[in-house]
């Protein structure tokens, strides 16, 4: 599945390099035609990253993130900052249909595991950013300034016993690259762990890169600057996942 991707600040659609915040690319004002375009174009999943929100949950953008998704009929899976239960009912309550949990489920993972029991397994995912050293698939936290101590394979573990089934995988080297993702990674992971649907996030920058990730497991493919920039449309990428 192809999910095409925007990250917003303050009402626009930007793009950070390797989430620096002063590296920052924007796209314009228009994130709602944007998304209808997309579901337009075939999009089943969307999803929405609230970059103010991430920075300050007390700016988040919820105006916004309703519109957005009042203005669409596809789920759309929303993430940024999320670190509380209040955050996680304010993003179901605008219209999310999964809320991405990041850095949260790694320093309070008791806490990120009652949200599963409360609101179920098919309402969140679980983001993990992860920076391969020798192998060791090292989890980072809080926008990617901090090495968390743990490794994807122990967090997965440590919430598959809440029945988790959405795993959103970031190679950090890969993203906003354009130059392909680690389909060595999602091959392997998908692999170890065949019961979760993992999807593939960073470095997307053509139709060949999607076709690399055909068959390696990855369920989903998230495309965010690739799109924005033109290089190939939804439509394309579509057709490309599914037939190759």
């Amino acid at each position: 599945m192809i999910i095409p991707a925007l990250d917003l600040i303050d009402g626009n659609v930007v793009r950070l390099h390797q989430g620096d915040y002063g590296q920052q690319r924007d796209y314009g004002s228009d994130p709602l035609p944007r998304l209808q375009e997309y579901e337009a174009q075939g999009a089943n999943v969307l999803h929405l990253v609230d970059l103010t929100g991430a920075k300050d949950p007390a700016a988040r953008q919820i105006p916004l993130l309703k519109k957005l998704l009042a203005g669409v009929r596809v789920p759309v899976q929303v993430g940024g900052g999320i670190r509380s239960k209040a955050d996680v009912e304010a993003l179901l309550d605008a219209g999310a249909s999964r809320v991405v949990v990041g850095s949260t489920a790694v320093k309070q993972p008791e806490e990120v595991q009652n949200w599963f029991k409360e609101y179920g397994a098919d309402a969140i995912v679980l983001a993990l950013d992860i920076r391969i050293n020798a192998s060791r698939k090292e989890v980072a936290i809080s926008g990617w300034q901090e090495a968390a101590g743990v490794t994807l394979e122990e967090v997965i573990a440590q919430f598959q016993p809440s029945g988790l089934k959405h795993v959103l995988c970031t190679d950090i080297s890969r993203d906003g690259t354009l130059q392909g993702s680690n389909v060595e990674l999602y091959r392997e992971i998908s692999a170890r762990f065949p019961q979760i649907a993992f999807q593939s996030s960073g470095g997307i920058g053509s139709l060949a890169d999607i076709n690399a990730l055909r068959g390696s497991g990855a369920q989903g493919v998230i495309v965010g600057r690739a799109l924005l920039e033109g290089k190939f449309t939804v439509s394309e990428a579509i057709e490309c996942w599914q037939n190759g």
